[in-house]
């Protein structure tokens, strides 16, 4: 840090992560992270979420939960839209959760191969 324009734009990427958290966006994803999800890798994925709806602005809350209830299908990341509809989006690592935000969230398209309905485990 050189400046006070470095330390504005180091405080205003701060309360971007911070907003993310809060709410009051259009779309919320949660992040199953219990012990199953934590072990199968959600921490990086959660990471990637948070990090690349920051840098570009999605219109999106992130956040965490503990167990979804299908472990074997870890990380689990759901995305709750704007009409109150949720995807379950299953196996999930860092490459789909960055295709996820720029197809479900940046155009709307839900990315059905990644969905626990595409999964083909009998619920």
């Amino acid at each position: 840090m050189k400046s006070l324009s470095d330390l504005q734009r180091i405080r205003d990427e701060a309360k971007k992560r911070v907003s993310m958290r809060e709410g009051n966006q259009e779309y919320r994803i949660v992040v199953g992270m219990a012990t199953c999800g934590i072990a199968a890798g959600a921490r990086p994925v959660l990471t990637t979420l948070v990090e690349e709806a920051a840098k570009n602005n999605y219109p999106v809350t992130v956040t965490q939960t503990g167990c979804i209830g299908m472990c074997t299908l870890e990380p689990i990341v759901e995305v709750f839209g704007p009409q109150g509809d949720k995807t379950t989006y299953v196996l999930v690592d860092s490459k789909k959760a960055v295709e996820i935000l720029e197809e479900h969230i940046g155009k709307g398209k839900v990315k059905s191969e990644y969905t626990v309905g595409a999964s083909g485990v009998a619920l």
